[in-house]
């Protein structure tokens, strides 16, 4: 066979590979990290600083938040509470409940559920809708499979994420018997 008559084939895998490299979005499902919400979170860490001012609580150190089986660690998450929660105690575990709004992590940011598991530089998670926002060299593992991009966004709810930025994938085929 002549090196002509493959040029067309070798042209048509070049484009097939560079397509998958560069794409800007890809949707990714996500049905292992897929959780309850409404569950309570449980933080620990290595120190605790409390703003009942602003509503705020800023666990640093070996941080590591679970929620269901959902955990999240970094190096630091700021904790936002909604309305006068952390005023009244919410933080800090006196007599009122305070509702969590939001958590923002970072530094060295994993979160993960079972087989699956994504790390960013940062992460945003709102709790009431389900949402988490990664963003910074996320690198997402699904079982034998990684994709990374510069964000991700998360509906837990849905169990799906959406990859945004430089996409790269690699995906492992099954072995056939």
């Amino acid at each position: 066979m002549r090196l002509s008559s493959l040029a067309p084939v070798m042209l048509a895998v070049a484009t097939l590979w560079s397509g998958a490299a560069v794409a800007q979005e890809t949707s990714v499902p996500f049905g292992g990290l897929k959780h309850d919400s409404t569950l309570p979170v449980e933080i620990t860490s290595d120190a605790l600083q409390i703003d009942q001012g602003a509503g705020t609580a800023i666990f640093t150190g070996t941080v590591k938040v679970g929620q269901g089986t959902l955990r999240l660690a970094a190096d630091r998450v700021e904790v936002f509470y909604r309305g006068e929660a952390a005023g009244a105690g919410g933080a800090t575990g006196g007599g009122a409940t305070g509702q969590i709004e939001r958590l923002k992590a970072s530094g060295n940011v994993t979160l993960s559920n079972g087989t699956e598991a994504a790390e960013g530089k940062t992460a945003t998670y709102e709790v009431a809708t389900g949402i988490v926002e990664m963003e910074g060299d996320v690198l997402l593992t699904q079982g034998k499979n990684a994709l990374s991009s510069q964000t991700l966004r998360i509906d837990l709810n849905a169990g799906t994420g959406i990859l945004k930025g430089r996409v790269q994938t690699i995906f492992t085929p099954a072995k056939s018997k």
